[in-house]
């Protein structure tokens, strides 16, 4: 088994182990927060982090009522020329904490007198220090280049600040069920095995989601890309409705990501009109009338509330990633021309 394999499998005892070390230490942090007069969140992460950050602003928008934007972390740390933070709580996203870039952000933010927080794997790395508060992941040591369960930790520790923020104890009691069903996709490995084959030879394709899971989509497009050297495109189906969907023809493969929620109409009809053009499906989803219409079902547990359902909807597409790169014959353990931790300035 390779590594990344392994560490995919590691993920229900990662997010289980995360929630019950931080759940106290998250409902301190509400606490705390509650005196800072927190408007809004700017949040600063790069690669996979920054995927994370994008559920970050649906979750925190929807339950927490927070606008919440990504930083532009390169008007810290090269152009110098930091916006006003008042009001923010500042959130540091990075599986290492050792990216400057995204550090420089904390820093100014201290600076400036606003509440910083970290989301981090190592709670002794330059992030974890610049923050006034760390929520660790947990996750262990990370070996594989492509990062999966200190991303799914991403997700769980802000749906764990979310939940304190909110002080809502049937939304945490609904976020502790998630590890039991990543563990439930994991069992399925030799149906997305089985089904990659025939994807051997693409170089090309988009992968879409909306709402909660249009942070999946970027996520899953990422480790397309890095771990099988293909372009994968990330969007919003909204967004691509508006043009991009002119390059969808017979046989151009498209997943999409819609579990049952809110979401799940609209991302229906949008399936339906990929496939009226040709589109080769691949569809990660826990509604059996729209795996129905698929090439290549990717089936999800049912009753995950839409706000977990990334947790959980972004395994199947690492299962995928997985295998379509052994099909290749590439190595998954070590990318061509990337390694672990990227520090950009």
């Amino acid at each position: 088994m390779s590594v990344l394999e392994s560490e995919i499998r590691q993920q229900p005892q990662v997010l289980t182990t995360l929630l019950d070390e931080e759940a106290e230490n998250a409902h301190r942090i509400a606490g705390d927060l509650q005196g800072r007069q927190v408007k809004y969140v700017i949040i600063a992460a790069r690669g996979t982090s920054d995927n994370a950050a994008r559920y970050g602003q649906y979750l925190l928008g929807a339950y927490n009522r927070l606008p919440v934007g990504l930083a532009t972390p390169s008007l810290f740390s090269i152009y110098h020329e930091p916006p006003r933070l008042d009001g923010a709580l500042v959130i540091g996203i990075s599986q290492s904490g050792q990216s400057p870039d995204i550090v420089a952000v904390l820093e100014e933010a201290q600076r400036q007198g606003v509440p910083t927080l970290a989301l981090t794997n190592d709670p002794d790395s330059p992030l974890a220090k610049r923050a006034d508060y760390v929520i660790c992941l947990h996750a262990g040591q990370e070996r594989a280049v492509a990062a999966t369960k200190t991303y799914t930790a991403q997700l769980a520790a802000l749906a764990l600040l979310s939940c304190a923020l909110g002080d809502d104890p049937k939304r945490l009691a609904a976020l502790r069920r998630a590890p039991h069903a990543v563990g439930r996709v994991l069992e399925q490995g030799e149906l997305v095995a089985g089904g990659v084959v025939r994807y051997r030879y693409m170089d090309t394709c988009a992968v879409l989601g909306r709402g909660y899971n249009y942070a999946t989509a970027f996520e899953i497009a990422l480790k397309l890309e890095e771990l099988n050297y293909l372009i994968a495109e990330s969007y919003s189906s909204a967004d691509y409705m508006h043009g991009p969907i002119a390059v969808v023809g017979s046989g151009f493969p498209a997943l999409v990501v819609a579990p049952s929620g809110v979401m799940f109409d609209p991302m229906r009809e949008f399936s339906l009109e990929l496939r009226s053009r040709g589109a080769e499906l691949i569809i990660i989803s826990d509604r059996q009338e729209l795996l129905a219409e698929a090439v290549t079902p990717l089936p999800l547990p049912e009753g995950v509330p839409e706000w977990v359902s990334p947790i959980v909807a972004v395994v199947p597409g690492q299962l995928f990633a997985l295998y379509l790169t052994l099909a290749k014959g590439n190595d998954p353990d070590q990318p061509l021309g990337l390694q672990k931790v990227t520090i950009t300035r």
